[in-house]
């Protein structure tokens, strides 16, 4: 059950952690250009992929000892929230166009996959939610939970890009996404560091 916790914690978190990001937006963009599967294919692997390097990260993390992992980990948190709420979602959005407008065109599904896997592999690395699943992985200590959690609201987020397209953006304000994921990062950093110095 505390297995299923953690992946559910997660989950929420990178969920909602993605919803205002670039490599969401340059989803919609492309799922908009081209049919969604070879565009969820592409993406959902780019996602795998980061998952398993952040948890492999998260795991080395958790190896050292704890009170200090705790720490640093309460500060990454901060420091998320610190960013979500100074990031401005208009940029996130204009980002992500500019990221996936480089592939316009016909194109094959086979390069439909391959440029939707290349836009989110660039994008992603060092981004937000695979500094936060590592840091989640370094606090459970829980991999195969964490990974899970992560894979599957990143998928989440990217089928509702694809299919959903430009209808999200209008239905979603970024802004606030922003927000509520900020207060889930300052939450944790509370809980995190209060663990550390207890």
């Amino acid at each position: 059950m505390h297995q299923l916790v953690i992946a559910l914690t997660v989950f929420g978190l990178v969920f909602i952690g993605e919803l205002p990001d670039k490599t969401a937006v340059a989803s919609l963009v492309l799922g908009a250009r081209y049919r969604p599967l070879p565009v969820f294919l592409g993406v959902a692997t780019a996602f795998l992929l980061h998952v398993v390097l952040a948890v492999l990260v998260g795991g080395l993390l958790a190896q050292l000892p704890r009170t200090p992992v705790e720490l640093v980990t309460g500060l990454l948190f901060l420091i998320g929230a610190v960013l979500l709420l100074k990031s401005d979602p208009q940029e996130a959005v204009e980002d992500g166009e500019e990221n996936a407008s480089r592939y316009t065109g016909p194109r094959t599904d086979r390069q439909v996959v391959i440029a939707a896997f290349l836009v989110v592999l660039v994008a992603e690395f060092g981004d937000l939610t695979q500094i936060l699943t590592a840091t989640l992985a370094a606090r459970y200590d829980a991999p195969l939970a964490v990974g899970v959690g992560a894979v599957l609201a990143l998928w989440s987020v990217a089928g509702l890009a694809v299919v959903f397209g430009r209808a999200l953006l209008k239905l979603v304000p970024l802004r606030r996404v922003q927000q509520v994921a900020a207060v889930g990062l300052l939450v944790l950093a509370g809980l995190t560091v209060a663990q550390a110095v207890t």
